[in-house]
């Protein structure tokens, strides 16, 4: 059976370029900064992106991990998007290792209004935690894969540092905003002091996140790395993956977008589910269902994997893996789930 992977963009495999450049990778020792190939990933994506400099490490979650701890002090709060993923899905790690903790504004959509970020910053630290670190997330995982508008980031830049505030942006997808928002990936990541981007995720490579920022603040940030056990020593066999992505992904993403809205559009109003398709901006879908879980096991039964978000909620993700053919199957999965759901 051909099975379709719909759970996440980072279950997709490495292309034969990218076994390619693994197997013939220059090496060094990383955590002395002499992997060659680490040096190129890290400059070529700052440079590209506007920033200083780079720096590797294994995991989206790793990454914006050493950016909170880096930007802050115990004890301080981290403001950010309601459904954040640095809140919802990272393990309370700003909490357990950084000594931080979270404060939640409304974000539709995954959008803030700038008067809540404003309402949310405490400078009285008698009676309230001060605030250490506003962050955004671009695109946003939790609100379906959707897009800050590069006005509201703008905005919300321009507040934190009026504020004397440092902001991270978690972009793990920001190459996928860049790509509905029609920028560069310059403009998505414009007046921010660390920004993390994953290959993983969109672009298709196996391991790695990069975070982005200034030299001075990420010779603090390598202190953290190292004290979460990212050193990773010959990682440019990882890191070569991470430079055929960047060469080779970013201008098909559209494609991963136009498929997402097709699924969408052919589930759109049919009995069974909920489906807001104006959250359909970049490469996600999610589904309201009656049992996610039943559901979801129903599906991939049928050869179809899908990622049960919740007990009513449903994600599914396109990558570069997933063919039109796969889109037309999935719906032919979905249609006869969904349609029995309804009329039981």
């Amino acid at each position: 059976m051909h099975v379709i992977d719909l759970r996440s963009d980072t279950v997709t495999k490495p292309t034969p370029a990218m076994r390619k450049a693994m197997a013939e990778a220059e090496v060094g020792d990383d955590v002395y900064a002499e992997d060659p190939t680490v040096n190129r990933l890290q400059r070529t994506l700052a440079e590209r992106a506007g920033f200083e400099s780079g720096l590797f490490m294994p995991s989206g979650s790793m990454s914006n991990l050493v950016a909170l701890t880096t930007h802050t002090e115990r004890g301080q709060e981290v403001i950010a998007p309601e459904g954040a993923h640095i809140y919802n899905h990272e393990l309370a790690g700003m909490a357990a290792v950084g000594g931080l903790i979270p404060r939640l504004v409304p974000a539709p959509a995954g959008v803030p209004a700038v008067e809540a970020v404003r309402a949310a910053i405490h400078r009285d630290a008698r009676h309230h935690a001060p605030t250490g670190l506003v962050t955004l997330e671009n695109t946003h995982n939790g609100g379906g894969g959707t897009v800050v508008p590069l006005e509201v980031s703008r905005a919300v830049v321009k507040l934190a540092h009026d504020e004397g505030l440092p902001v991270h942006l978690d972009g793990a997808r920001a190459f996928n905003a860049a790509t509905a928002l029609g920028a560069d990936i310059a403009e998505v990541c414009a007046g921010f002091d660390s920004v993390s981007i994953c290959l993983s995720k969109g672009l298709g490579a196996p391991v790695g996140s990069v975070l982005l920022g200034s030299e001075e603040f990420l010779t603090r940030a390598h202190r953290y790395r190292k004290l979460l056990g990212g050193g990773m020593r010959q990682a440019g066999v990882l890191a070569a993956a991470g430079l055929v992505a960047l060469e080779t992904m970013p201008q098909r993403l559209h494609e991963d977008h136009a498929r997402a809205r097709r699924l969408a559009e052919g589930l759109v109003g049919l009995p069974g589910v909920e489906l807001d398709l104006a959250s359909v901006q970049t490469n996600m879908v999610f589904l309201g269902v009656a049992d996610a879980a039943a559901f979801g096991q129903r599906c991939a039964q049928q050869g179809l994997r899908v990622n049960v978000w919740g007990p009513q909620r449903v994600r599914l993700v396109l990558h570069h893996q997933v063919s039109d053919e796969d889109v037309d199957r999935a719906l032919e999965v979905l249609h006869a789930q969904l349609r029995p759901a309804a009329t039981a």
